[in-house]
């Protein structure tokens, strides 16, 4: 197993940088140090980040080649949005045909997104985790909205195939790949060797305030179809009465998925990928995630001793 930081939280003294819109400059070789120390192999980044680092070839693999002088090099270019939106989805089709372009020009083999479309009812609950409904769910979709997505996956898939990168749909709340059966439906509908699932539990667990699945039952189906990996991990605290339920972010080892489970799953599978720690959103997020990160590897640790 590889590791791979995932950050959801960007904040060394004396900087504190939204981990989503953090610039260029904000990856300095003492944060990178860090990520090094606490055991991750590679480093998750945004498109966002390589447009802001100036968004030509030159510029776009400067930054990558530094993240890679430090030890925690760029595995992994995050590019979400939905495809088939009528409104937007047009535009991110284009910028992942751009987060292609920058793989290829840098060497990273994922191109890893989540299909949400912006919510389209702004003060209504079913854009956020925990509610009985979700906007874009499986629940709601038709086999149109499958032969719309998979031809839009399949032009992006052929599109990387030259440059070896491997397209990733991300297991997502408010989109049409929210949980197993939508995904296999996916993978089975694109049908391309440079296309797999990241089985997101987490998602799974927070789309609605009763999961559809247990993560033991989701990570069977989807481990032999993965090609990359967010781990994340949560307490629920269900309302029953009031069909809704709120979580805590935990890190890897304190939450109520059971991450020894998922990663014997992955491991019989034979994953080749990176298992991501997406990191705790609030707190120190050394302690929190260098936390996951030495679990993993010790459970990894374990089950190979057990084996022999």
């Amino acid at each position: 197993m590889k590791y791979c930081y995932a950050n959801r939280r960007h904040v060394l003294y004396p900087d504190a940088h939204d981990s989503w819109r953090a610039a260029p400059s904000a990856y300095t070789d003492e944060f990178l140090a860090r990520v090094k120390e606490m055991g991750f192999d590679g480093i998750e980044i945004g498109l966002d980040l390589l447009d802001e680092a100036g968004g030509d070839r030159r510029s776009v693999t400067a930054l990558t080649k530094r993240l890679e002088k430090a030890g925690v090099p760029a595995v992994t270019l995050r590019c979400g949005g939905s495809l088939t939106d009528a409104r937007h989805g047009l535009v991110n089709q284009e910028r992942l045909a751009k987060a292609i372009k920058y793989a290829g020009w840098t060497g990273i083999g994922i191109v890893n997104g989540a299909l949400s479309a912006p919510n389209r009812f702004p003060g209504k609950p079913w854009f956020s985790p925990g509610f009985f409904r979700s906007q874009d769910s499986s629940r709601e979709a038709s086999l149109a909205d499958y032969r719309e997505l998979a031809a839009a996956l399949r032009k992006a898939c052929d599109l990387a195939a030259g440059d070896g990168v491997t397209i990733s749909v991300e297991v997502h709340q408010n989109s049409l790949v929210d949980n197993s059966w939508s995904a296999l439906r996916t993978v089975d509908m694109v049908d391309r060797k440079n296309f797999g699932i990241n089985p997101d539990l987490g998602n799974i667990l927070w789309t609605y305030d009763v999961p559809e699945e247990t993560c033991e039952a989701a990570i069977k189906a989807l481990a032999p179809h993965s090609v990359y990996w967010h781990c994340k991990n949560l307490i629920r605290v269900n309302h029953p009465e009031n069909e809704r339920t709120v979580f805590l972010r935990m890190p890897i080892p304190d939450g109520e998925i059971d991450y020894r489970f998922a990663i014997s799953a992955m491991l019989a599978a034979k994953y080749p990928g990176y298992m991501a720690i997406e990191g705790v959103n609030t707190g120190d997020q050394f302690y929190g995630d260098g936390k996951s990160v030495a679990y993993a590897r010790s459970v990894v640790t374990d089950l190979a001793r057990r084996k022999k």
